[in-house]
């Protein structure tokens, strides 16, 4: 069963080793220490776990940590204002708005205001364009984290049947997109598509992001499958994916777990784009 693991929580812990060894080159060669500040507003408790997480990630890999702790009821006039200071602070070369947003602030006009070179997470509209464009900027990191999984795991994607269920703007389209760039033949599906099965039973690669606890099930795969699950939902007080991993594992060929498959790669993506925001500058 062990053969059949993408352990994305070994992978990631090999990425970090290597950024924290670029971060300390950094820091001698040009006196830089890369500075990422993430803006948290409310206390939704799986943002506050993520955010705990991505602050502890950057004090291992020597990054400078910003976390702001804004009140739900904070405006949307001000959560613009402390981006634009952080825009044009010298200390912070990424800035994260940890999402989702409460329902009274546009995540659109936030994600806009966020200086594309500072964008380390990819939703400002001018990284998303070059996403889709295929030129060089900042990749949404879950999306970026499962491309390098397949291919540290030498799982070929050209001209694979893949299909992603979910269309968010966070993993769904992205991954989309990055999937086709690396010529797989994609189907989004999303909620209201018609007879969901008869689509995933036809993936060699299926990538589920829609946050529904073990809604993937055995009859819904191929045999032989490649499954990402990029879903998390609380059940009690345990962490699950969309998949129902004990119903598919003997099915499939490879299948990421939750947790310790997807989640651990999108923070290692996060630090590899921060430190790739001061490469650039």
């Amino acid at each position: 069963m062990r053969d059949k693991i993408l352990d994305g929580k070994g992978l990631a812990k090999d990425i970090r080793e290597k950024i924290k060894a670029e971060v300390n080159n950094i820091k001698i060669a040009k006196g830089i220490v890369p500075g990422l500040a993430v803006v948290l507003v409310g206390q939704d408790p799986a943002s506050v776990s993520y955010v705990s997480m991505k602050e502890r990630a950057c004090l291992e890999g020597g990054f400078y940590s910003e976390v702001h702790r804004l009140d739900e009821d904070t405006s949307q006039g001000e959560i613009l204002s402390l981006i634009d200071e952080l825009n044009n602070n010298d200390k912070i070369h990424g800035i994260l708005v940890q999402l989702p947003l409460p329902g009274n602030i546009d995540e659109k006009i936030v994600n806009e205001r966020i200086e594309p070179k500072k964008d380390v997470d990819g939703f400002n509209p001018i990284n998303l364009g070059k996403l889709f464009l295929k030129t060089p900027g900042f990749i949404p990191c879950t999306p970026k984290g499962i491309i390098r999984l397949l291919k540290h795991y030498d799982i070929s994607i050209e001209g694979k049947n893949a299909v992603v269920v979910g269309r968010s703007d966070i993993v769904g389209k992205p991954t989309a997109t990055l999937l086709l760039h690396e010529n797989a033949t994609v189907t989004l599906c999303h909620s209201r598509t018609k007879n969901l099965s008869s689509y995933t039973k036809e993936a060699d690669i299926l990538v589920s992001a829609i946050g529904k606890p073990n809604f993937i099930t055995s009859s819904m795969v191929k045999k032989g499958a490649i499954i990402i699950d990029a879903g998390t939902s609380k059940v009690g007080n345990k962490l699950v994916g969309d998949v129902d991993f004990q119903g598919v594992i003997e099915k499939v060929d490879k299948i990421t777990p939750v947790p310790g498959g997807v989640g651990p790669m999108t923070i290692a993506m996060l630090l590899e784009n921060t430190l790739e925001a001061v490469l650039i500058k």
